[in-house]
């Protein structure tokens, strides 16, 4: 009886994160580097985005103090159980939010993650200009210059909560910031999807994200059922989990798909 020939050795995260895919012609060409460790993570990005400088220090500055609310933090969703269910799954020291609105999410799971006692860094990124139109909504929003305060709000919303310790804003488009984190090694335990809601922004949001989740980790989000472009959230994340063979998971008004 020949010998069984010599198995090969796993491939590592980073290795996972750049193998070769059907998703090739979409051209996400950024090489995923080591992990960071979860506890470097936020002076990572204090290091990389903010010249090591936390973005709350002397916050709100003079200009602002006056037209931001002391709280407005809102999101839709918050009443599902699916966070504390991924939460108390997962255990996970990184969060990466894709979309955070007022933070009022990201304010949820530091909570959350408080009660377990983990020691968790949620990065929220979002280029916080809202959309076109958003001021007919949210009138008390003000805005300077054409500048919508968005991210002041956001901020604001942080610093009443006092979980400064536990969030930060990533401040830019979320296609861009995801291929930074592959290349800086910034990859999270937990990450949910929950910007824009067309085919095109969830497709590209949900195949960058999953390449800088952890084995073991969980990809989820919101809008599963939402009805604009003909349920563009739910037609990204059928078309993603049939290209990877992965299997949706529905939570009220949730998907989740478990990392393979």
């Amino acid at each position: 009886m020949s010998p069984s020939p010599p198995s090969s050795p796993s491939p590592s995260l980073p290795q996972l994160a750049n193998l070769p895919t059907q998703l090739d012609h979409f051209r996400l060409t950024t090489h995923c580097a080591d992990p960071v460790p979860p506890q470097l993570v936020r002076q990572t990005i204090l290091d990389l985005v903010f010249n090591s400088t936390s973005p709350f220090l002397n916050f709100p500055p003079p200009h602002v103090k006056s037209l931001l609310r002391a709280k407005r933090a809102k999101g839709l969703g918050l009443s599902g159980a699916v966070f504390e269910h991924l939460i108390e799954e997962v255990k996970p020291r990184t969060i990466i939010e894709v979309g955070t609105f007022l933070g009022a999410s990201a304010i949820h799971m530091v909570d959350l993650t408080r009660k377990l006692g983990l020691q968790t860094q949620i990065l929220c990124v979002d280029d916080f200009r809202a959309w076109p139109g958003f001021r007919d909504r949210f009138k008390d929003i003000k805005m300077i210059n054409g500048n919508v305060l968005l991210m002041y709000q956001f901020m604001q919303n942080i610093v009443s909560a006092n979980v400064t310790e536990s969030v930060l804003p990533i401040p830019f488009s979320t296609g861009s910031v995801l291929d930074k984190f592959c290349e800086w090694g910034i990859f999270g335990d937990l990450i949910e999807v929950d910007a824009g809601y067309d085919f095109n922004s969830a497709w590209s949001d949900i195949n960058r994200a999953y390449r800088i989740l952890k084995p073991g980790g969980v990809l989820f989000g919101h809008d599963y059922f939402t009805a604009e472009d003909d349920r563009g959230v739910r037609r990204a994340v059928a078309l993603f989990a049939g290209v990877y063979g992965l299997k949706i998971k529905l939570e009220g008004q949730h998907w989740v798909i478990h990392s393979s």
